[in-house]
């Protein structure tokens, strides 16, 4: 897979649909977006999830309502990023943190999709994926915005704990410098 060109025409497609100008901390979507897909690569993430993580607020979260593209129209990014890349985007997006996030270290794993409301237990490879792009987007957000830190780090640490089996080692060491108060 190309990913420099793959990545080129992602942010061309981010910027048509007004990421570059919408404010989101640490400076807008954008910016934020793109240092997600550089962590990932900085963590060895293979090229479909640093493009997943370049592109992973395009449907909106549940935690970040604003969508840039429509579900109705998941092919016009599967033929930017490809195929795997876009569904890991759909399963970021779909993610119901409240019903899914508790169990997703569980081999038995309860993964709620929010746009259909279906329950299931994703694959581990899904599993990872998603933990992945959960810690370096939530990490990114805790560097940006101190507030964001202070409210939220205790939290995250707890969570990535239980997490640590789905985490890469690289996504792990980071969540602990990031998350870890000093002097602790």
């Amino acid at each position: 897979m190309d990913i420099s060109g793959s990545t080129e025409e992602a942010v061309a497609l981010l910027r048509e649909h007004g990421a570059e100008g919408m404010q989101h901390p640490g400076g807008t979507l954008l910016a934020h977006l793109d240092r997600v897909r550089q962590r990932l690569s900085e963590w060895g993430a293979r090229p479909e999830l640093q493009l997943a993580g370049l592109c992973h607020a395009f449907y909106g979260t549940d935690g970040f309502a604003t969508s840039l593209l429509p579900l109705e129209r998941r092919s016009e990014l599967a033929a930017v990023i490809g195929t795997e890349a876009e569904e890991l985007v759909y399963f970021y997006a779909s993610c119901d943190r409240g019903a899914s996030y508790a169990t997703l270290a569980d081999e038995d794993a309860a993964f709620r999709d929010r746009f259909t409301g279906e329950t299931y237990t994703p694959p581990l490879r899904r599993r990872q994926d998603f933990a992945e792009l959960t810690a370096v987007n939530e990490l990114d957000l805790a560097r940006a915005d101190a507030t964001f830190w202070s409210r939220h780090g205790g939290p995250l640490l707890r969570l990535f704990t239980r997490w640590q089996p789905l985490l890469s080692e690289a996504a792990w060491a980071d969540a602990r410098e990031v998350l870890v108060p000093r002097g602790e």
